[in-house]
């Protein structure tokens, strides 16, 4: 009995420079995921501070409830009010780059895409289902 060559038609070469497009595109493809996490938290904790300025507008309290840390301390509603609104800032400010980033990315993995699927066409699978 013969075996076979170890090449067949649809197999293809993979040289080293391959292997590091694939390897770029893995990590990529993994930061997308991380940054999809991300983007969640931050949008969740953007909303979240968001009912907390409004709830703040509506109560009648000089004196309001402020979680720092583990603990609740009595601060006035002026300071808290000012206090939320930095931290929204900051928390849309931070979605802001995590989405600029993620776009960065997408666009990095579509080149890598076409690079890759000239040279192996349907011998590599580069999609998510």
């Amino acid at each position: 009995m013969q075996q076979q060559g170890s090449k067949s038609g649809s197999e293809m070469e993979v040289t080293w420079d391959d292997q590091q497009n694939i390897n770029i595109f893995s990590r990529l493809n993994n930061r997308v995921h991380d940054l999809d996490d991300d983007i969640k938290s931050a949008k969740e904790k953007c909303e979240n501070l968001e009912d907390a300025g409004n709830e703040l507008i509506l109560a009648d309290e000089e004196m309001v409830r402020f979680q720092i840390g583990e603990v609740f301390a009595h601060v006035p509603r002026d300071d808290v009010e000012t206090k939320i609104e930095e931290m929204k800032e900051a928390t849309c400010k931070s979605l802001e780059k995590l989405e600029q980033e993620k776009e960065s990315i997408v666009t990095q993995m579509a080149a890598l895409k076409k690079v890759l699927y000239a040279k192996f066409k349907d011998s590599i699978n580069l999609e998510e289902d």
